[in-house]
């Protein structure tokens, strides 16, 4: 097989996105805390007062943070998989049953990760005002739906390639 360029682009950058996501993760925990711990001072570096009307949303901010913690693991849980696969590619090897396996597992961490965005623009609709409006880039995503049911089926593609492989070096 031909030297692909994408392989070696793609294995760093999942290799710099896992670590992304982790420092993220401790971002996201490092502010929640400090909300928890160190509220009037944490308020006071934000520029939050009283009569803002920010303080009425934060529990639902709270949250919000929560899930995104949630997140975390199951964004590893992808960027892990999907460099194991770009391994079994780069070996020339992608047709195996781990690799059905990792996608199907895949699936199912995007499956939850949309759920999880659901819910997150729930909360921020339900905690957004017209004097403190929240955007945030969640709710539902037509993309994001279509890449579960991409992965979903793609495990399928991969389970059954597996299997006709199989079959193929039985009859040889």
């Amino acid at each position: 097989m031909p030297f692909s360029p994408a392989l070696p682009l793609a294995w760093v950058t999942l290799r710099i996105l896992i670590v992304v996501n982790w420092l993220s993760g401790a971002a996201i925990l490092a502010l929640l805390i400090a909300t928890i711990v160190a509220e009037q001072w944490t308020f006071a570096a934000l520029g939050i007062t009283p009569s803002s009307g920010i303080p009425s949303m934060i529990m639902g901010l709270r949250a919000i943070a929560v899930l995104g913690l949630v997140a975390i693991p199951l964004n590893n849980l992808v960027l892990t998989r999907l460099l194991a696969i770009v391994e079994t590619v780069r070996r020339g090897d992608p047709f195996v049953a781990a690799n059905a396996a990792r996608l199907h597992a895949i699936a199912w961490a995007l499956l939850a990760l949309q759920l999880l965005s659901l819910v997150i623009g729930a909360i921020g609709k339900a905690i957004s005002t017209p004097a403190n409006p929240l955007h945030l880039d969640a709710g539902f995503s037509t993309s994001g739906w279509l890449a579960v049911l991409l992965a979903f089926i793609l495990a399928r593609v991969f389970a059954e390639g597996t299997l006709m492989r199989e079959d193929l070096e039985g009859t040889v």
